[in-house]
């Protein structure tokens, strides 16, 4: 085996991460400014969203597992966990430990969402713009493919795409629409929901 598979597949993941991140953010961008006509599915249109999240922390674990594994830096769980603990360009590393942190905090509250506060919910749910920065700075600094013309070529579109559509999202706040599912809505009095309240809010 390479003795540097490992630092190969530390990169590939965290990449894919990234990517898996900012589609996921972008996703959630179409979902909220209600560009879908109503004769579509919003309950499978935000299940794609969740999934291309749960893609992210998967490919984390990944990066982490294979950093880990790698007996080129020899990291260890307290290097990738912990800010600053990392002997290895320590400020590089503890950006993407702010990230992972932060992606955790998203997706932890994600899933407690109906247990949560609407307004605690959005505020950390806001969090994952902080999150994709931290993990682009992370990537560039600490990785080694910064230098690699592909790699920064596709940061500079993927981030130009979203700032463009979180502009556009900005902007066209107002008039945006809450997500109604397609299919016939049950009885308000079977349901316990209140009438004309929409089935998903975003």
């Amino acid at each position: 085996m390479n003795p540097q598979v490992w630092w190969y597949v530390a990169r590939g993941a965290g990449i894919t991460a990234w990517l898996f991140l900012t589609a996921s953010i972008m996703w959630g961008i179409v979902l909220t400014a209600g560009l879908f006509p109503k004769h579509r599915r919003p309950a499978w249109l935000l299940d794609l969203h969740r999934g291309l999240a749960g893609l992210t922390v998967g490919f984390v674990a990944i990066h982490i597992g294979a950093l880990v594994a790698d007996n080129f830096v020899h990291f260890g769980l307290a290097d990738l966990l912990v800010p600053f603990a990392s002997s290895w360009k320590p400020w590089q590393v503890a950006l993407g430990v702010l990230a992972l942190w932060g992606l955790i905090a998203v997706e932890a509250t994600s899933l407690a969402m109906k247990r949560l506060p609407r307004s605690t919910w959005r505020a950390i749910h806001f969090t994952s713009y902080a999150v994709f920065v931290l993990a682009s700075f992370h990537g560039t600094f600490a990785g080694t493919d910064a230098t690699n013309q592909l790699y920064v070529w596709t940061s500079v579109a993927v981030t130009v795409t979203l700032m463009i559509a979180v502009v556009i999202r900005i902007l066209g706040g107002g008039r945006r629409r809450p997500i109604r599912p397609a299919r016939t809505q049950p009885d308000a009095s079977l349901s316990g929901r209140v009438p004309g309240e929409p089935l998903i809010h975003h």
